[in-house]
Formats: C-alpha cells, sequence, structure tokens
C-alpha cells in the first residue's frame, strides 16, 4: 500500500529501529514507547488487521508469534529465573484491531511490551 507508513518503513523509505529483519517479517522499536522495552513485529506483506486474515494466513500469523520469545530474549524481557529459582522477567503481547481496538496503523502487527510490569506503571 502505497500510503501505509509500516510499508514504507519496510521499504527504507522510513528510517526505524530494526531489531530483526529477514525476508517475510520486520521488527522495529516503537517510536512512543509504552515501557523500557517495545518494540513492533510486522509482517512484510500488506494485510490491514488481524480481522482480514483467513486460512492463508496461518503460516505467517504462527511465525509472527514464534519470533516473540526470541526476540523478547534478544531485547532483554524474555523469560528467567531469579538466583531463587523463582520465573522472573516476561513482555506482554498486544494486536490492536480496529478503531476500537485502537489500532493506529492499519498494517498488522504486534507489539511486544516488556520490563518490570509496565502495564502497572512502574519503571
Amino acid at each position: 500500500m502505497s500510503n501505509c507508513i509500516f510499508c514504507k518503513i519496510v521499504a527504507k523509505q522510513i528510517p526505524s529501529s530494526v531489531v530483526y529483519e529477514d525476508e517475510e517479517f520486520l521488527a522495529f522499536k516503537d517510536i512512543h514507547p509504552a515501557a523500557p522495552v517495545h518494540f513492533l513485529i510486522i509482517p512484510k506483506q500488506h494485510v490491514e488487521t488481524l480481522s482480514d486474515t483467513a486460512a492463508e494466513h496461518v503460516p505467517v500469523l504462527g511465525k509472527m508469534l514464534a519470533l516473540v520469545p526470541r526476540l523478547a530474549q534478544e531485547q532483554g524481557c524474555g523469560l528467567g529465573k531469579d538466583a531463587e529459582g523463582n520465573v522472573s522477567g516476561g513482555y506482554k503481547t498486544l494486536i490492536n484491531t480496529g478503531p476500537d481496538g485502537g489500532q493506529e496503523v492499519y498494517h498488522l502487527h504486534i507489539h511486544v511490551i516488556g520490563g518490570p510490569q509496565p502495564w502497572r506503571g512502574q519503571r
């Protein structure tokens, strides 16, 4: 889509802070992060919303989700264990869909948000 900001980022017409790229996906840091770690994973193929996906998108959706734990770990918010052996770390994933779902850019994307419980306002 010629007017899509994420398609322009994929085409390198708009700069971004890339954290991962392959033939199918691009992941880059959010320009208005909600937490210490906040990046987006997008398919390079333009799909407007999650509601626009169908059976043929299952492989793409699966690969996107499979990228999340690996990239979260690389960006410093993967799961681990503290000194006492308790599970620590973690992240939140979010797909906004449509206007009532808070979607601002109409190109399917997953937000990966991490750090010490950023959704509770702690940093």
